[in-house]
């Protein structure tokens, strides 16, 4: 499909889950913008991190690459990982943002260099520009630091997240981010890991409040599946209450899989103590919000992920179906 004008698209998340999403809109909107959480600190990333005192940058990168015109080759290139040697394991993608992060006056401006010189197709902004890091509280009063420790920790501890917040608190939402909000038509968030891509998000200053107060279609990504460390056996609505509990207002739509998931594929999740998420509509609408399922599965793929143009399709329908009105 050709690119057309569309409606103002801002997409919030971070991981596998938002280049996905970015994907399959890249072709079919003009004005797309990616909302991108810095939380993380594991990996390359996380390397950079410590050593240059800068954000992280696998999560841009990732959004860079989906975003790029010539993806193939880019793709390639940007993820490319050094075999060995000091730079084992680094992507070439994060180095490079390295380095325009260490010419630029601000973290946000090196991204806007990056996504010059990479001619993408939309526009990645990093949340905030400060040097952040989640705490994640569990039920039993735990606590762990560190995004990538989360996991880990949470299958120790046994029991559900309760809460996460950023420390050091207060910090700021880029004015970009807020105005991109503000001015949005529709706004998706996820798919994604919950507490680790998508509710940092939220967690910054002025973000929760310029979606409460945007007129745009407001849309959850649910996941396919259970996150093993993350969210087991929480269902669609245990997500959306997450979201509003860490300050999300005025979610309109959760939008969920309706595909099967084929039996080899759920065998090998449930190894990792990973299940289809349950879509609880009854408490979904009790929650003030829509149910919408269509089959967002890729007929291919070796995961049980989203497919990125039946995801594209799907919000866009759903914006052509019901933004303009906001009826249900």
């Amino acid at each position: 499909m050709n690119q057309t004008a569309g409606p103002k698209v801002v997409a919030i998340g971070g991981g596998n889950g938002l280049s996905t999403m970015l994907r399959g809109l890249k072709s079919r909107v003009s004005d797309l913008t990616a909302v991108v959480t810095v939380a993380d600190d594991g990996g390359g990333s996380g390397v950079l991190r410590q050593d240059l005192n800068m954000p992280p940058p696998g999560d841009i990168r990732n959004c860079m690459e989906a975003l790029a015109s010539a993806e193939g080759v880019m793709g390639e290139l940007l993820s490319y990982r050094f075999p060995e040697g000091g730079l084992a394991g680094q992507a070439f993608g994060n180095l490079l943002l390295a380095a325009l992060n260490g010419i630029s006056a601000s973290f946000d401006q090196a991204v806007a260099r990056m996504s010059e010189v990479l001619a993408i197709s939309g526009r990645v902004l990093p949340v905030t520009n400060a040097n952040v890091q989640l705490e994640a509280e569990f039920e039993n009063d735990a606590r762990v630091l560190g995004e990538s420790r989360i996991c880990d920790f949470k299958k120790t501890q046994d029991c559900r997240i309760r809460r996460v917040r950023l420390l050091p608190g207060g910090a700021p939402a880029l004015p970009d981010v807020v105005e991109a909000i503000r001015r949005a038509d529709l706004i998706l968030l996820g798919p994604g890991s919950l507490y680790t891509s998508v509710i940092p998000n939220l967690l910054v200053d002025g973000v929760d409040r310029a979606i409460a107060q945007s007129e745009a279609l407001k849309v959850y990504v649910c996941n396919i599946m259970t996150q093993d460390g993350e969210t087991e056996e929480m269902t669609a609505a245990d997500h959306v209450l997450a979201l509003m509990e860490h300050g999300l207002e005025g979610l309109d739509v959760c939008l969920c899989n309706s595909a099967a998931v084929p039996p080899p594929l759920l065998e090998r999740y449930r190894a990792e103590d990973a299940r289809p998420t349950v879509v609880d509509t009854p408490r979904l609408q009790a929650l003030g919000v829509a149910v919408v399922e269509a089959p967002l599965t890729s007929p291919t793929a070796q995961y049980a992920r989203h497919d990125p143009e039946r995801l594209a399709r799907a919000v866009l329908e759903l914006y052509r179906q019901r933004g303009h009105t906001k009826v249900f």
